[in-house]
């Protein structure tokens, strides 16, 4: 019998979608390593957009935060349920492992934040955390998967709540919504940017505008890429309509990479 893996979806997709797009999918989705040409990878470095394809723990955070920010209509109660419910679903879809249990967890603790306005008080909760897995994991601590995650939210519970009104007029709903998530990007970016810094010795110039453009694509394609794979794994044809979507938005960004990083001086490394 077939176990359940993230490696039994990523056949799917392959089947749907070409390359480079299928290779940052099941990225963004899985932490698969790319599979497509040095030269694309070279790309995603120089425009700083390399930490989309690594299940760092931003990708869930922002995921969890886009869907708090969705769901916001049906009340605090019922938004924080199906944001953590979402969360249950895509951690065991992607498969129960360290680094996405310590993201899903960062997740709900920037969700309460959110529902409960208690931006004191997280923090000071996520300080606690942090103590909490220096006695019980140390070893987390010195993952750049934790450090990722934890600057993705301390970032966002700090800078992502919007405080703007909501508004009956459609087109400036529209204008808020794109407004909460770009907000919601820039805010993960701001702690996460040194860290990749540190880490990797390489500086984009370019990189806050690539994610700008990029970044508020994410929690859809997560949740694109959740139906194709799921529905194409139960039959081909269910899959076809979210694995269009997943297309469209996946070559938008394959644009925005390649043509970004044809800019000269924009890419050092130390």
């Amino acid at each position: 019998m077939e176990q359940f893996s993230p490696s039994i979806f990523t056949s799917v997709i392959n089947s749907y979608l070409p390359e480079p797009q299928a290779s940052l999918l099941n990225g963004i989705l899985f932490g698969i390593n790319l599979k497509t040409s040095k030269a694309f990878y070279e790309e995603l470095r120089v425009v700083g957009l390399l930490h989309i394809v690594v299940l760092s723990g931003i990708n869930i955070t922002l995921l969890a935060s886009t869907i708090a920010v969705i769901t916001s209509f049906a009340g605090k109660y019922i938004s924080g349920l199906l944001t953590i419910l979402s969360l249950i679903i895509f951690v065991g879809f992607v498969g129960v492992k360290a680094p996405i249990i310590r993201a899903a967890f960062m997740g709900i603790l920037t969700l309460v934040a959110f529902l409960t306005g208690r931006h004191k008080q997280i923090i000071y909760l996520l300080f606690l955390s942090a103590i909490f897995i220096f006695f019980f994991w140390p070893d987390w601590l010195k993952t750049v998967s934790f450090q990722l995650s934890y600057g993705a939210t301390l970032g966002i519970i700090l800078f992502g709540q919007s405080r703007e009104k909501e508004s009956e007029d459609k087109i400036k709903k529209l204008i808020l919504w794109a407004g909460k998530e770009l907000r919601l990007s820039l805010s993960a970016q701001l702690f996460t940017a040194p860290l990749i810094f540190l880490y990797f010795k390489q500086i984009s110039l370019i990189a806050p505008i690539s994610n700008i453009l990029v970044s508020p694509l994410i929690a859809p394609l997560m949740a694109f890429g959740f139906l194709t794979a799921f529905l194409g794994k139960i039959n081909y044809s269910l899959g076809l309509i979210p694995a269009y979507i997943c297309y469209g938005l996946l070559s938008y960004i394959v644009f925005v990479i390649q043509t970004l990083a044809k800019l000269p001086f924009v890419y050092f490394y130390f």
